[in-house]
């Protein structure tokens, strides 16, 4: 998969005060890409940097095969920001709104109205093209947000917290909008302090602090920085003390098997993450006459890896 956005030694200072610091990370073509860090962490400058809304001290950042120090107009052009503060004009329509953001990149005529209203019925507001922001919920506001950023079709969306304050239908809606993007062709940066959403949606995932990379990769790539270790939880039938102590035996034999526990109906066997020893495992139950009830593997959660990677909770 071809690399859209690099990034390479990213440093950027406001005065003494380093916001980023040497910052390296790459996203591909069509992947969806969360980018995380604490309140300080560097992550909305990086991103200012990015989008061309602010200069850099050192380093270089490609997009679309355009460098910024020689191609920052080519490069505005290739990205849609959807910001986490609703940028929108309250006493414009809807269809006003995404024809005036769709204008500044040279939309006009025909293509113009063409392009907002096709991004409002992206974004499921297309029986609202009259209707001003300060007439819609959260949520629609939000999704005009989006569609003001896409309208103009960039190959690259930048969508910080474009989830904040919505009901959960209007979330449904918002995120599967993002996965459309991506069938579509957009590569996506995503951030948000919502760590399911990111979980749900994103490829990968970086993770920076103090201006500094912690970490990037896929959530197992992540995984397995914090533990080596999972969790198989079997909902079973441990009809007698000694059949119980007997699998328990047999299973702690098992190549990659850390330790098991049982409890009532339930055998939980902690494994190696890296191999993959739960057909050996269901095959021991079966052996032993043992019917399997339920089965639930279970692995740290991305809160649980953010707090344990960078000491302290997202926010």
């Amino acid at each position: 998969m071809s690399q859209f956005v690099i990034v390479k030694n990213l440093t950027k200072k406001y005065g003494e005060l380093t916001a980023v610091d040497n910052l390296s990370f790459d996203v591909d073509k069509n992947e969806i890409f969360g980018f995380l860090g604490p309140n300080g962490a560097g992550k909305s400058t990086t991103l200012s940097v990015l989008t061309t809304l602010s200069d850099l001290n050192k380093g270089d950042i490609e997009v679309g095969g355009y460098h910024i120090h020689k191609d920052k107009m080519k490069i505005k052009q290739l990205i849609g920001m959807v910001p986490q503060d609703i940028a929108v004009y309250e006493n414009l329509s809807a269809l006003e709104n995404v024809k005036f953001f769709a204008s500044l990149y040279g939309f006009r005529g025909k293509k113009l109205t063409g392009a907002a209203k096709e991004a409002l019925e992206f974004v499921g507001l297309s029986d609202r093209l009259n209707m001003k922001p300060k007439q819609m919920s959260g949520g629609m506001k939000r999704r005009l947000n989006i569609a003001c950023g896409i309208a103009h079709e960039p190959q690259l969306i930048v969508m910080d917290e474009p989830t904040v304050g919505v009901d959960a239908q209007s979330r449904e809606h918002i995120l599967n909008s993002i996965r459309t993007l991506r069938e579509r062709g957009a590569t996506v940066i995503y951030t948000s302090h919502y760590m399911n959403e990111v979980e749900e949606i994103c490829d990968r995932i970086a993770i920076i602090d103090r201006g500094q990379m912690v970490a990037c990769g896929t959530k197992a790539e992540l995984v397995s920085l914090v533990t080596d270790v999972q969790s198989v939880y079997i909902e079973t039938k441990l009809s007698v003390a000694f059949e119980g102590a007997e699998i328990k035996k047999k299973l702690k034999t098992l190549p990659n098997v850390k330790a098991v526990v049982t409890e009532e109906n339930t055998v939980r066997i902690d494994i190696s993450i890296e191999q993959n020893s739960i057909t050996r495992i269901l095959e021991q139950f079966l052996a032993f006459g043992m019917p399997i009830i339920n089965i639930k593997t279970e692995v740290p959660n991305l809160d649980t890896m953010f707090l344990t990677l960078t000491g302290h909770e997202l926010r």
